[in-house]
């Protein structure tokens, strides 16, 4: 066949996407072995029934025609309500576009402020896709490591220290995945005043904003930060839609209204009635009270759980559906040990280092599990470990 482009075949040059250990684990798991699944972030249970009734009604309302390319004004409507609460930032319809889930909000923003060799600066850990979606610009990167014995925060030494004159933007998560770190107001007004000094946009993933486990700080809150960050939101998390593909990006008017031309050539709009049933469950809150309370109960009883475990330690961890624990003073080798524990345990995570090398010596627990399941996988983590290093003796 003839070539394919550049394009594509940049976006994982490598053919490695880091996701190898959780992909082995599904497969066993769907063969029939006992696999305990810690490895992904997709809820155990499903979306609140509000909202799928609310999507039935939709359909059989007869929703299913094209929509406005920036969205339903109804479904915008919710989105800028939801995106006051979590910026702090009275929004407006006109200052955000719906998208398919939080990654096409992400991708949109990247397309929107990045031309082909402009460069980017990625804070790590980060989530996965982060790379590639740069990749899929055409943009170079550079990834700065946030030390894990200072909880995962963002340092501006190290940042400044990667800036280059064409660098066009700083990528952030908080709350943060893998690591559950929740970045602190000093360190956001840090990076706040780097992206005014050099005129550089801010593309912050706020996907996680309802599960922080105290106050959420957005930098587009911060004073003359408005007009410089692109927020990226997902009712996926908050509302427990992760299937269901709906997200948004919050910004400037302007860069808002650009974006519509990028949904002209990719989405063309989204479907009718899940829009509905998404402004349905931002309007009414559905399920984001209960999940974030079940996550921060889950997330207290794996912490509890691993206190004491020789030779590991947690590093971040204070909000998101995940706990980052250190066991690098067992194996150094993430991958390897990620490995073991799931042909000697069953129990399958991902290797921090999938992440970024911040995360290396280090494994995620996805808390996307009942309770008793989670404690099943903490005893046999802790047997792992114990044994792990006998035989290394």
């Amino acid at each position: 066949m003839p070539k394919p482009s550049k394009r594509i075949t940049g976006i994982v040059p490598s053919g490695k996407d880091g996701w190898e250990v959780h992909s082995a684990a599904w497969a066993r798991k769907q063969a029939g072995e006992d696999i305990i699944m810690l490895s992904v972030g997709d809820h155990d249970f499903d979306t609140p029934s509000e909202t799928i009734e609310a999507c039935v009604n939709a359909v059989r309302g007869s929703n299913h025609h094209y929509t406005p390319l920036p969205g339903l004004p109804r479904l915008r409507k919710a989105m800028a309500a939801a995106s006051t609460a979590c910026t702090g930032i009275e929004t407006e319809p006109d200052e955000l576009i719906a998208t398919q889930g939080g990654q096409a909000a992400l991708y949109a923003a990247v397309q929107t402020v990045l031309d082909p060799g402009d460069h980017a600066i990625v804070v790590a850990p980060y989530y996965a896709t982060y790379p590639n979606t740069f990749s899929a610009a055409g943009a170079t990167f550079t990834v700065v490591e946030t030390p894990a014995e200072d909880g995962f925060q963002p340092r501006a030494d190290m940042i400044r220290a990667a800036l280059k004159p064409n660098t066009r933007a700083i990528l952030i998560n908080t709350p943060n995945n893998p690591t559950g770190a929740v970045y602190s107001r000093e360190r956001l007004e840090e990076l706040a005043d780097i992206c005014k000094e050099h005129d550089l946009w801010l593309l912050s993933d706020e996907v996680y904003w309802t599960l922080g486990g105290g106050e959420h700080i957005s930098p587009r809150s911060l004073p003359g930060m408005a007009a410089r960050t692109l927020v990226i939101n997902s009712m996926s998390k908050s509302h427990g839609m992760t299937g269901w593909r709906m997200g948004w990006l919050t910004g400037p008017k302007e860069m808002i209204r650009l974006l519509t031309d990028l949904n002209l050539v990719t989405t063309y709009g989204l479907p009718a009635f899940i829009s509905i049933a998404c402004a349905d469950a931002l309007e009414n809150h559905y399920g984001v009270k209960e999940i974030a309370e079940r996550y921060a109960a889950r997330r207290a009883l794996m912490l509890e759980a691993v206190r004491g475990m020789n030779d590991v330690t947690v590093h971040g961890s204070e909000g998101g559906m995940y706990v980052m624990l250190d066991i690098s003073s067992i194996e150094p080798d993430d991958e390897k040990f990620a490995w073991g524990l799931l042909d000697k345990e069953k129990v399958g995570v991902m290797p921090g280092s999938s992440f970024g090398e911040a995360a290396a010596g280090h494994i995620r627990i996805s808390l996307c599990q009942p309770e008793p399941i989670l404690q099943e996988a903490a005893l046999r983590l802790r047997r792992f470990a114990s044994n792990y290093r006998r035989e290394a003796a």
